[in-house]
């Protein structure tokens, strides 16, 4: 069964559209090995079922709590078939961190630009196609509690599902940065980790303390002195 995973930042709206989609469909337990509560639930969609995981609130995808590494893994290790990306339309800056990082990791994401209705109380104005563009994902208005636009934001999941595609990250981060996001992806690619080389290489680069270790522990290759030499020069 295909899988749908729902990720955003607290109070996006992330619960209540999972609600939306699967009604009483849906069971609660516990991620294996950590405190933090998992749901997941059913929808079906013209005539076929999918799975959908409801991710804990986040506001990144680091690994400072339970929370952000249950998230991360899920996304790199658990394969979802797309993410929806919940974002609070009335506090778009703040959300669009989130976005990034899921845009950094290779999947195929989708954004729930949720609680619309809010926004525009606010003579908050969205140039959705522009965004989108700018974004490279696709964008769906939703108000989760009112279960609008439900039906084009499961449409258009399950329309990137069957797309045979590799996703890329258009994000450029200038020419210098990203001259060493591909020095180190060539380091990286050719090693076994469990996560994409192209993300690993911006979270050493922001010195994420997770993936250094996991450099150190690698004893294939002598990773921990190939990558000390590439940083280096």
């Amino acid at each position: 069964m295909n899988t749908i995973a729902l990720v955003g930042n607290p109070n996006s709206g992330k619960t209540t559209l999972f609600n939306a989609l699967t009604g009483s469909n849906q069971h609660v337990g516990n991620w294996p090995g950590v405190t933090v509560e998992k749901k997941e639930g059913t929808i079906k969609f013209n005539k076929k079922d999918y799975n959908i995981v409801d991710l804990p609130g986040t506001y990144s995808l680091g690994a400072f709590s339970e929370d952000e590494i249950v998230a991360r893994d899920y996304i790199l290790k658990g394969n979802p078939n797309v993410v929806i990306n919940v974002i609070d339309a009335t506090n778009i800056e703040r959300n669009l961190y989130l976005t990034t990082q899921l845009l950094e990791m290779g999947v195929k994401v989708i954004i729930a630009l949720n609680m619309i209705d809010e926004a525009e109380d606010r003579n908050i104005k969205f140039d959705i196609d522009a965004l989108s563009k700018k974004l490279g994902a696709p964008i769906i208005p939703t108000i989760a509690s009112k279960k609008k636009g439900i039906k084009e934001l499961v449409g258009k999941s399950i329309e990137l599902i069957d797309m045979d595609m590799d996703f890329k990250s258009s994000i450029s981060y200038g020419q210098d940065i990203d001259k060493e996001i591909e020095k180190l992806k060539g380091f990286l690619s050719n090693k076994n980790f469990d996560y994409p080389s192209e993300w690993m290489a911006i979270k050493l680069l922001e010195g994420d303390k997770y993936i250094y270790e996991l450099i150190d522990n690698d004893n294939s290759m002598n990773s921990s002195k190939e990558f000390k030499n590439i940083i280096n020069n």
